[in-house]
Formats: C-alpha cells, sequence, structure tokens
C-alpha cells in the first residue's frame, strides 16, 4: 500500500516567510516567552543528574535554549537544528542548517546518536507532529532526554473570542484567524505514541498586559506567531480590526486601560526507553491486596 504524506496543515513557505520578516523587525525582546520557557527547562535540567555528552536544540526559537545549555555543566557538545531566530546571537558551537530543511525529509540525525534533545516554540508548526516526536525519538540514545515548550490550547484565548464575536457581528460568518494549540492531554498522548518512557506533560499560565491590540499584534510578527496555515488567508479589514479591539477592551481590559493576554506553555518530558528505568507492576503481580489497608 502507498504511504500517503500527512495533510498539510501549515504552509513551509509561509512559515519560512513569517521568519523572514520577523529577522527583519529583529525586535529586541520579542523574544521573552522563549526565553522564560528556556529558563524553566534549564532548571528542570540542572537537578538530573546525568551528564549529556551529545546535545541539540531543535527548531528552538531566538536561541535562548542554546545559550542556557552551553552554561549547563552538565551538557556538553551542542548543537542546533532549524529554524533560528538567533542568527549571530550564539557562539560557532552551535551549527544551524536551517535554510534547506524540508519536513517531509526528516530531521537530518544519526538514529540514537543524541543524549539529549530540547525544542523551544518549533514543533506546534509541524504538519506531522507524530512522526517528528518519532524520529525525535529514535535520534535519542537509550536513556536519551527530550525537554521541550510549545503554546497550549489556552494561549491567545481573549484575541481568538474577540475575533469571533467581532468577524459573526459584522459578517455573520467565523474565519480560521488563529492557529489551533494542542491541549496537555493531547501532547502526552503523543509522546506515548512515539514511544516514550516516562511521559510527563504539564504546563504553566501566564498573563501579558498591551496599551493597544497594535501593539500585541507587532509583538506576534516580531515573535514569527502569526498565522501560517495552509488555508487561504482570511482578509481583515480595518473595521474588523477596530471593532475587534473595541470588544477587546470591553471584555479583558484592567483599570489602567490595558488588555490582558494568555499565554500557556506546555512542557514535555520523555525519555529513550532504557532497561534501567523504572516500569509499572505487571497486572496481577501486587503482594498486598487493598482490603489489607482498608478499615475492617
Amino acid at each position: 500500500m502507498e504511504k500517503t504524506s500527512p495533510k498539510q496543515l501549515f504552509s513551509n513557505e509561509r512559515r519560512k516567510a513569517i521568519i523572514a520578516r520577523a529577522r527583519k523587525i529583529n525586535k529586541d525582546d520579542a523574544g521573552f516567552l522563549a526565553e522564560l520557557a528556556s529558563e524553566v527547562i534549564a532548571e528542570r535540567l540542572s537537578v538530573v543528574n546525568r551528564q549529556f555528552d551529545n546535545a541539540l536544540d531543535l527548531f528552538s526559537l531566538f536561541g535562548h535554549m542554546q545559550e542556557k545549555l552551553s552554561n549547563a555543566p552538565n551538557v556538553k557538545n551542542i548543537a542546533a537544528f532549524g529554524d533560528l531566530l538567533a542568527v549571530g546571537r550564539y557562539d560557532d558551537q552551535f551549527q544551524s542548517q536551517n535554510q534547506s530543511w524540508d519536513e517531509q525529509k526528516g530531521i537530518p540525525i544519526d538514529p540514537e546518536s543524541q543524549n539529549l534533545i530540547t525544542s523551544i516554540f518549533g514543533l506546534h508548526w509541524m504538519n506531522d507532529l507524530p512522526g517528528m516526536l518519532s524520529q525525535i525519538r529514535r535520534s535519542l540514545a537509550p536513556d536519551g532526554l527530550f525537554l521541550a515548550a510549545l503554546p497550549g490550547d489556552q494561549t491567545l484565548k481573549e484575541l481568538r473570542e474577540c475575533i469571533i464575536a467581532a468577524e459573526s457581528e459584522l459578517t455573520g460568518n467565523v474565519s480560521l484567524r488563529i492557529e489551533p494549540f494542542g491541549e496537555v492531554r493531547q501532547y502526552g498522548n503523543l509522546l506515548q505514541r512515539a514511544g516514550f518512557a516516562l511521559p510527563v506533560v504539564d504546563s504553566e499560565h501566564y498573563t501579558i498586559r498591551y496599551s493597544s491590540l497594535k501593539s500585541l499584534a507587532g509583538d506576534l510578527r516580531a515573535m514569527a506567531a502569526t498565522r501560517s496555515l495552509a488555508s487561504k488567508q482570511p482578509y481583515a479589514s480595518r473595521k474588523l480590526f477596530k471593532r475587534c479591539e473595541e470588544i477587546y477592551f470591553e471584555r479583558f481590559s484592567d483599570a489602567d486601560g490595558k488588555i490582558r493576554v494568555t499565554a500557556e506553555i506546555v512542557f514535555l518530558s520523555g525519555w529513550a526507553p532504557h532497561a534501567s528505568q523504572q516500569k509499572p507492576l505487571k497486572p496481577g503481580s501486587a503482594k498486598a491486596s487493598l482490603s489489607d489497608f482498608l478499615e475492617k
């Protein structure tokens, strides 16, 4: 049977154009969420009593994760691969091959060659995320660790609600203007499906405040976080933008006149299987019954 490619939800060409625009904007503080996620992952990595001789940062934005890895005493031989917005920000030890990569060809990493793989805000744009996670797992040496941060489904929930309300009011229709993000449970299921051992998924919610919808849109462009769906880009009139902002201030503004924006960061961790890892007991192997611990 001929193998079929997954449906192209995202446009690779549009994604490259979005990243190119973000490079031109070159806003110094645009990577604040990527930096925050990198700090969380670096902190979690610091308590792992393990030496990682070969580490790869995959599809991360802004270069913060590479900087954190370079300062980690238990991490050596750090490489980077994927679309980065940090050209020139990291040392020559980092290797980036971000221009010629094609998702359908997979990642050019040898099987079982990495002890640690990290990723910050890059994997959620994959058309075949289950397949990519499987490739990452195969690229890890036995007992290798995978750590990643992705946006959760609560990210930009206020903006999504206001756009839907404004467009429905003005046109009677609703368009998909913001990319869908995954839920914690979905990401956990994908880790298990990809064959990771000891998978853990959790999320943190952050509130960011802006003085206007225009300033929010400007940050999204600088973050390379605008719509990269393969479907046709819906037209956004000035009237729609104005009405969306009015609704936003009506529903999600504080006393000082600033609007709130939610960012949910989902953190993933999983290990390449190894015989030394803890495993759940087989059904029926317990030596004590639950009734032994209950009051009679």
